[in-house]
């Protein structure tokens, strides 16, 4: 498979042909991230390639997005708690420095991360771990993803 998806995350998404995809919520679509420096870490990609702004959206459109948020980030934490007696907690973020559509990370954090970096935001890992092919989205993610998967279908769709 090639990586031509990466280059249209949410169109790949709408066809079914993004395999970082995890579910389709409400507003948008739980994905697992490319890297896994983090085991967990997830994003969740809005269902419109138009929206750039979370204020983009209808009221109630950004409601589900953020209830949304709210569950990828509870299935994440409920997964990791069950698989690293280490997991610590989650950071939410909504950024959209880099890519231009709306998106939300979604990050595990862990005891076991260096002493210099386990109060520091994400961002201030350094860059080789963000390219090294030791920490790239692979089949032995796949027990991590069928977790996040199956926490986010416990958690269901809000009331």
């Amino acid at each position: 498979m090639t990586d031509d998806w990466k280059r249209d995350r949410i169109g790949s998404a709408l066809k079914g042909e993004n395999p970082s995809v995890l579910r389709r919520l409400t507003a948008g679509f739980a994905a697992i991230g490319d890297v896994q420096f983090l085991p967990g870490y997830s994003v969740l990609l809005t269902d419109d390639p138009a929206v750039r702004r979370l204020s983009d959206l209808p009221k109630e459109k950004r409601l589900g997005f953020l209830s949304d948020m709210d569950r990828l980030g509870e299935a994440v934490e409920r997964a990791c708690h069950r698989m690293d007696p280490a997991f610590r907690r989650v950071n939410l973020e909504i950024l959209g420095n880099t890519d231009g559509f709306l998106h939300a990370h979604v990050w595990p954090r862990f005891e076991w991360e260096p002493a210099d970096l386990i109060g520091m935001p994400v961002w201030l890992y350094p860059r080789e771990r963000w390219s090294d092919g030791r920490f790239a989205l692979g089949p032995r993610h796949d027990e991590l993803r069928e977790a996040i998967g199956r926490e986010l279908d416990r958690l269901g769709s809000p009331e």
